[in-house]
């Protein structure tokens, strides 16, 4: 495995800068084996990941570095076991709420004395992210914004602008659709697509605090009547076409070539969608992105999900694994794997350059200065596992059946009242 990462040294990874990088890390004379598992399985990602893994063997003579990187959905059921049995060293998954199980029962080592020795700069304001209990349990490697990514030169043909408006993106909606185009393409095969509609929806309906309180268990989904007004803004879109039909039967790269083709001119999604639709042939002067537009006079709360790397507990060298953590937190690879030739996405270290790709700008001027009401995770981290999968299930079902609305929000309301 060390002499396969060794050759498969990404372009990402240069020469200059790995003499760079052995230098900075020569101080920590690390020995054995470092473990790491990864569900960077997409093919940028695993580049990514492959290069980081090799980059930090290299500094590392007498350590060898072993990368396992599993499916990324598969990972989701696979983790508990493998923190449990045999534990890798170093593992990926997700910041906030989605840490909770692992942290309760003691899986995560309390990397806290890393942050408040100083051991970690520039990740002030990513902190609390990885926070449960006042102690920190991982760090973050990289974290992207949500938005409409939509064919600019379809607005221009159709002599559409950006909205800034719920009424205004339902006035959009209303001339693609009379185009004979779909409004917005998803593939809600795998349900967390889905997830993404209802997060920004709520949000803009009833604010962020809101939709945190939902995702705390502390709201029902019966009886609250904002979670309906949100049900029924979505299904405004719904009734008037404005998704592309069978969508329940794509992935979410599945669906991008709707977009492409032109039969759908947008897409609520995350910025990791940007080089497929580049790679898939269109250019910048033909794709665009937006804020989601308001709806009512709340603050505007985001989805950024943030990306993380943990030290498992039962870990054999966690000296190894910590020298791993400060080396992927540091100013020089954040700003590099996050890059428009690496993740395409925002880099976690505030000392850290952020590429001038022009949706990776976007991004951060949208999350630093008009992400007001506040920053989210994603449903299906936002939620505890058990109630997202339900939750999803059922958001998706309500794209597909829309009149099953009472049904659905019983079974939500149900588990909610198992779960939480």
């Amino acid at each position: 495995m060390r002499s396969l990462m060794k050759a498969s040294l990404a372009a990402l990874i240069t020469t200059s800068a790995l003499t760079g990088a052995a230098t900075a890390g020569s101080h920590a004379n690390l020995e054995g084996t470092l473990r790491i598992i990864s569900d960077m399985s997409n093919p940028n990602p695993r580049a990514i990941m492959e290069g980081l893994a090799a980059e930090f063997d290299e500094m590392h003579p007498n350590l060898a570095v072993e990368l396992e990187i599993v499916d990324r959905e598969a990972w989701k059921s696979q983790i508990r076991n493998a923190l449990t049995a045999n534990a890798p060293d170093v593992v990926n998954w997700y910041a906030a709420n989605r840490m909770a199980p692992f942290v309760n029962a003691g899986l995560f080592e309390d990397i806290s004395d890393m942050y408040e020795g100083g051991e970690l700069p520039g990740l002030d304001a990513v902190k609390g992210a990885m926070t449960m209990d006042g102690k920190q349990w991982g760090v973050p490697y990289t974290y992207y914004q949500w938005g409409i990514y939509y064919r600019e030169d379809i607005f221009k043909e159709l002599g559409l602008s950006e909205p800034a408006t719920f009424e205004e993106e339902i006035a959009n909606c209303e001339k693609i659709v009379a185009s004979g185009r779909a409004c917005y393409s998803i593939g809600s095969k795998f349900l967390w697509t889905a997830g993404g509609w209802f997060d920004y929806l709520n949000m803009r309906t009833n604010g962020f605090d809101h939709h945190m309180a939902l995702a705390r268990g502390e709201l029902s989904w019966t009886e609250d009547a904002g979670v309906r007004e949100t049900f029924a803004n979505w299904r405004k879109l719904i009734d008037m076409g404005g998704f592309i039909k069978d969508h329940q039967n794509y992935s979410w790269q599945e669906a991008l070539p709707f977009v492409v083709n032109g039969e759908a001119t947008a897409y609520l999604i995350g910025n990791f969608a940007v080089p497929q639709l580049r790679d898939a042939g269109l250019t910048d002067d033909q794709l665009d992105f937006y804020q989601f537009p308001k709806i009512n006079d709340h603050a505007m709360g985001e989805d950024a999900p943030t990306d993380t790397f943990h030290i498992a507990s039962n870990a054999q060298n966690k000296e190894a694994a910590r020298e791993f953590l400060k080396f992927v937190t540091s100013t020089d690879v954040q700003s590099r794997i996050n890059g428009p030739d690496g993740l395409g996405q925002l880099p976690i270290n505030a000392n850290a350059s952020v590429s001038d790709d022009e949706f990776i700008q976007q991004g951060f001027d949208m999350l630093s200065n008009n992400a007001t009401g506040g920053i989210a995770q994603f449903f299906d981290r936002d939620f505890p596992a058990e109630m997202a999968s339900v939750g999803m299930e059922g958001l998706q079902e309500f794209m597909v059946f829309p009149d099953n609305l009472d049904d659905i929000l019983q079974r939500m309301e149900s588990a909610r009242q198992r779960i939480y």
